[in-house]
């Protein structure tokens, strides 16, 4: 893709439009803003220069004279679409592939196998990467398009706005997310054991915040390099956000929950210093996130996404405690964090690819004509807009990577099934609805978070990569019980 100079075309677009002249009506709940009323600005709004807000010809901003020079959004073909998407999406899904093995492993540490509520952790520790660490890439990504860091002190104030704020999200969720596992694996069985939920609220908090805080770090570095390359963001941040983000979220769970519960009997005060430890350095990262009106912002808004996802991934999290209570359907394990990782990556490329087209051509609360009309989930692959186009690509990426992922998976003689064509094909089968879906509620939600005036950056990807570790999962599960049921089955390949 050619370098697009964002930072010239707002200046002509800013030439004959106040700022302010945006603000009102714009991302400000349900309604706009009066003049009486204190101007209290949205996340959306603040990421966003005011010539970016700004709809094509014969269109314009609520109470705003139009821009000058309107943003053009970068025309890309199928192809060059393709080409940028595919290497990351293949390092995104060796990385989950590598997070299959490392699950496949640790599921028989002494740890694993008597707080089987670490499972239930999995999904929601996993979904972190779509709940935070795929929403700063797609705000970040929207913020590189439209030339919102072309300023260096702008640019880092956003970065270490954002990244604040994402580590108190972090060790938040990280703490609901336990006690949702403790809660959900205590109840069925009647008792609860006070030691385990400790181990459980250290471990999870300890490895939310630091997974976070790593892959925070990446992810700012390849939005930063992509801009300079002149690569659209949006293709490649949110798949390289997932590349090692479930292989770092499971090997310092693995290590921290099986390091804690070695200390359990002998010193069992360990568990609860950890997790004090962690939950006090969330004040100084709240300090440090105001810094930019738009984290800001967030800091107080941006939780419903966040921790409904984190309810949602954790019930994906009990489907997959369950079935390996079975020992007949252990298989399982070592392919959940791929098909659900590769799902949530695709997903999370359409959803910021909508947003970022929304930002463009419309303005908050207002969808384009050909969004108007009653939702079809066919029209979603149907059509030749630029959104179609990438729908239509992203879905012809699910067989063949996962193709390629289970021959690596099998190359490495791990997982407890061998791949037969019986096999394969209800893999796929099960892999390929799960996409389709993900993307038909990505088309659907996008749009309808933008016409309630949300910003699709911070509240669609949470809910669609934690309803694709839920599909992923279930329809993983019954694919297993399927194959168990017609006789294919294997219990002890790569023991």
């Amino acid at each position: 893709m050619v370098p697009v100079d964002y930072g010239k075309l707002l200046e002509e677009g800013e030439s004959g439009t106040s700022a302010d002249s945006y603000r009102n009506g714009i991302f400000a709940g349900s309604g706009g803003l009066s003049d009486d009323d204190e101007a209290c600005p949205l996340e959306s709004e603040l990421l966003l220069p005011a010539a970016a807000l700004f709809v094509e010809e014969g269109h314009q901003a609520r109470g705003a004279e139009p821009p000058k020079a309107a943003l053009k959004m970068p025309r890309e073909s199928a192809l060059a679409m393709a080409l940028q998407i595919l290497l990351p999406f293949l390092l995104a899904g060796f990385g989950t592939v590598s997070a299959g093995m490392v699950l496949d492993v640790v599921q028989h540490w002494e740890a694993f196998q008597n707080v089987t509520e670490i499972f239930i952790l999995v999904p929601a520790l996993l979904g972190l990467k779509g709940n935070l660490e795929m929403t700063l890439a797609s705000r970040l990504s929207t913020a590189v398009n439209v030339g919102k860091m072309d300023s260096p002190t702008e640019k880092w104030n956003l970065i270490v706005g954002n990244l604040a704020l994402k580590q108190v999200q972090a060790t938040v969720v990280g703490f609901l997310a336990a006690m949702a596992a403790t809660a959900l694996g205590s109840i069925p069985e009647g008792k609860f054991q006070m030691g385990h939920a400790l181990l459980l609220c250290s471990s999870s908090v300890a490895t939310a915040f630091i997974s976070s805080l790593l892959q925070g770090g990446i992810m700012v570095g390849v939005i930063v390099g992509s801009k300079k390359k002149g690569i659209n963001p949006d293709n490649v941040a949110t798949p390289i956000a997932a590349s090692f983000g479930d292989l770092i979220t499971l090997t310092i769970l693995a290590w921290v929950s099986q390091g804690l519960y070695s200390c359990l009997d002998s010193q069992p005060y360990v568990s609860s210093l950890v997790c004090a430890s962690f939950l006090s350095l969330t004040p100084v990262c709240i300090l440090v996130s105001c810094w930019h009106p738009a984290s800001h912002s967030l800091l107080f808004s941006g939780w419903e996404p966040v921790i409904s996802s984190m309810v949602i991934s954790s019930f994906g999290g009990l489907i997959l405690d369950k079935t390996l209570s079975n020992p007949n359907l252990a298989g399982i394990v070592v392919y959940t964090p791929v098909i659900n990782g590769i799902g949530g990556n695709l997903v999370a490329i359409q959803s910021s690819r909508i947003s970022t087209y929304l930002h463009f051509h419309s303005t908050p609360e207002e969808v384009p004509a050909e969004a108007q009309v009653c939702y079809q989930p066919c029209l979603t692959f149907c059509g030749t807009g630029p959104n179609h186009r990438s729908a239509q690509v992203l879905l012809l990426l699910v067989i063949p990577g996962h193709v390629v992922f289970l021959y690596v998976i099998s190359l490495m003689k791990s997982g407890h099934t061998t791949l037969t064509p019986v096999f394969v094909a209800v893999y796929l089968a099960a892999a390929q609805l799960q996409v389709i879906t993900l993307l038909c509620v990505a088309d659907w939600l996008v749009h309808c978070m933008w016409r309630k005036g949300k910003d699709p950056d911070s509240f669609s990807i949470p809910y669609l990569t934690s309803l694709g570790d839920l599909l992923g999962t279930g329809l993983l599960a019954l694919a297993f019980h399927f194959l168990w049921a017609i006789g294919d089955r294997d219990g002890d390949v790569g023991d």
